[in-house]
């Protein structure tokens, strides 16, 4: 699919380069789709890599797969191509949280509804790896939405739940100090919106693990 696309896929513009993955938009069947493709570790040993990349692909495609049946907001997935490490998800409309912040158009109480949808995520049993405002999205009528599930994980312990929090601190901290009390919004919206799941740590257990990895990072920094 990297090469020659699939014919249902209709190529417009490479959104992103990273290095996990290259991403682009088109349309797929008619519809407005993301298609992203793992890229190769030119360093790694070959078949090391391969299966590698397989194995984040196909934790991405279940964690995906798990959101869409409960309706969680984030992308549907469309397409998977194990032998070329692609899938095809479907495009979210509307921006990023990081320009809306940064454009000042950060309306009252959506913070607190980033931190309800990051509870709704760990309460169905998936921690993202990788919240940052870049992967943090506004729809157009206000609902909040979570992509780019690469770094996610299934049935995550206390701590990568606590890590979840502790990276979009780090990113509120570091790309938008001028929201002082940012975190504080998020976590009250996290615990506010909190329901209890057997299995699933509560509320006070994460943000407890994320107030201990706060501290421990300003320690041996």
């Amino acid at each position: 699919m990297s090469g020659v696309p699939y014919r249902p896929w209709s190529f417009e513009m490479k959104v992103h380069e990273g290095a996990e993955a290259t991403v682009s938009k088109g349309v797929w069947l008619g519809k407005p789709a993301i298609l992203k493709v793992r890229k190769p570790k030119g360093y790694r040993n070959p078949d090391l890599d391969s299966r590698l990349t397989k194995s984040r692909m196909a934790v991405e495609v279940r964690a995906l797969s798990r959101l869409q049946r409960v309706n969680f907001p984030s992308p549907s997935l469309l397409y998977v191509d194990q032998q070329d490490s692609s899938i095809i998800i479907s495009e979210i409309e509307g921006f990023p949280l990081f320009e809306v912040m940064v454009n000042g158009n950060l309306e009252e109480g959506a913070l607190s509804r980033v931190g309800g949808t990051i509870r709704r995520l760990h309460e169905n049993g998936v921690s993202h790896g990788d919240l940052t405002t870049h992967n943090i999205m506004i729809g157009t009528d206000g609902e909040i939405f979570l992509i780019d599930f690469g770094l996610a994980k299934i049935s995550p312990e206390l701590e990568n739940l606590g890590q979840d929090l502790q990276v979009l601190n780090e990113c509120l901290t570091a790309s938008h100090s001028e929201y002082s009390e940012a975190i504080e919004k998020v976590v009250e919206g996290y615990i506010s919106s909190s329901t209890s799941v057997p299995e699933v740590p509560s509320s006070s257990d994460v943000t407890q693990r994320f107030d201990e990895i706060r501290n421990r990072v300003r320690y041996l920094g």
